[in-house]
């Protein structure tokens, strides 16, 4: 039995996509529901830069078909400013915010760490070791959320689901055995970034589930994949589906409007005879 594959986009909401990609008109409420009838997984990137609101996790729940994945990247205060030392409030806080409220749809967490951020075995092994890989493991480090969080807090799982993590890297330090060694023991994926040679491609797979994030082949955030590499894309996807590992892909190459329809690109050569 193969894997399930999930294609996607790295967020929705992007002022040059209305009417390209989002019909001309389409009110700004209604372009998750577009966007969620033509791909199959969003990655939510918002909850990056800031802790949303429980009120809209539920909302983009209610919009979304019943078979929709959401991803989320975990918050930039954990991996960009805590830089993944004492997190314990951070992470309270981040799984009190409301993405349990997505139920059977909440795909992996997404961890991006900086570039100036490099490989320290003992502080990785610290971080990944206070992950929940439950629901009902991260509801009960969510009830130790800050106080400033009452009254904005939801963590009520509807049942106790495994929880994925994934991790991108972007220091050439991370390209060491030792490395995929601690992810493999977390069974944390390791993201294969494709970032146009900026930053390192690393493309072992190191957990029950693999993740791609595509952000421009050729030029980083704005470049389109054209037949050949999307055809290269559709044969790595295959091999990970026929090897049974789970993949999320998700394209974050927005600038020129081209993530949408490279996803959909993607989905319809993975749709077709191998």
């Amino acid at each position: 039995m193969g894997g399930d594959v999930r294609i996607g986009i790295s967020g929705w909401r992007y002022p040059p996509w209305r009417g390209v990609f989002y019909p001309k008109g389409l009110p700004q409420r209604l372009e998750l529901e577009y966007a969620s009838q033509h791909v199959n997984s969003i990655e939510l990137n918002g909850s990056f830069y800031s802790l949303q609101r429980p009120q809209s996790y539920q909302r983009w729940r209610d919009t979304t078909p019943d078979d929709f994945v959401f991803s989320v990247k975990g918050g930039r205060y954990i991996t960009h400013l805590l830089r993944l030392k004492d997190t314990q409030g951070g992470l309270a806080n981040f799984f009190a915010s409301g993405m349990l409220a997505f139920g059977a749809k909440l795909g992996p967490i997404l961890w991006q760490l900086p570039a100036t951020l490099h490989f320290d075995p003992d502080l990785l092994e610290a971080f990944l070791a206070r992950l929940p890989r439950t629901t009902a493991e991260a509801a009960t480090i969510a009830a130790g959320h800050e106080e400033r969080m009452t009254g904005k807090v939801w963590f009520q799982p509807d049942a106790d689901r495994p929880l994925r993590h994934a991790l991108e890297v972007r220091s050439a330090t991370f390209e060491n055995p030792a490395y995929f060694r601690i992810l493999e023991k977390h069974n944390v994926a390791s993201v294969v970034a494709d970032t146009a040679g900026k930053w390192p491609r690393l493309t072992e797979v190191t957990a029950d589930f693999a993740y791609a994030r595509l952000h421009g082949d050729k030029e980083l955030y704005t470049s389109g994949y054209d037949a050949e590499a999307l055809d290269r894309w559709a044969d790595t996807v295959r091999g990970w589906r026929v090897s049974g590992y789970d993949s999320y892909i998700y394209f974050d190459n927005d600038v020129k409007v081209r993530a949408p329809f490279d996803a959909m690109a993607l989905q319809r050569r993975l749709d077709g005879p191998s």
